[in-house]
């Protein structure tokens, strides 16, 4: 029998702007995070992500390797980023580059338990709970759904 390993991560190599609030516990880590930053417990915000200046990221959100978040933004419960599209067939297994990116524009408001396969996301976006964001979302507006549709025009 092999030996088991635990990992304790916490807040580990993390560039932080001012007067950023983190509730833990949390795992974050070789990621940056802007000025006036909210992040609540049981996050794990992983190395490369970047979170904007005055964005709140509410508890359980999982936000992985190459997501940016924009400004003013509003990422609610349980919030999950997704950088493995599955393209082989299954989980890339360490494949780094294969996975994809995830860009996300200012003011924008991700509503609870919505999940975001890599996908850019314009300026003043509101993607309703539980969405399932699939595809590019180039026009301001209300998204809902599975997966995800405009509901309304800004």
């Amino acid at each position: 029998m092999t030996a088991s390993s635990v990992q304790r991560v916490g807040v580990k190599d993390v560039v932080f702007g001012v007067r950023v609030k983190i509730v833990e516990p949390c795992n974050l880590y070789g990621c940056s995070i802007g000025d006036d930053c909210f992040i609540g417990p049981f996050t794990e915000i992983q190395k490369t992500a970047r979170i904007g200046a005055r964005t709140r990221v509410q508890s359980h959100a999982f936000i992985c390797e190459m997501v940016s978040i924009g400004e003013d933004c509003f990422i609610g419960h349980g919030v999950m980023f997704i950088n493995d599209t599955f393209s082989i067939g299954g989980p890339a297994r360490g494949r780094r580059e294969i996975w994809r990116s995830t860009n996300i524009g200012n003011r924008v408001s991700i509503g609870s338990n919505a999940t975001l396969l890599p996908v850019q996301i314009c300026d003043d976006v509101v993607i309703g709970a539980g969405a399932v964001v699939t595809k590019n979302i180039t026009e301001s507006g209300t998204y809902v759904g599975n997966p995800a549709r405009m509901l309304e025009r800004k």
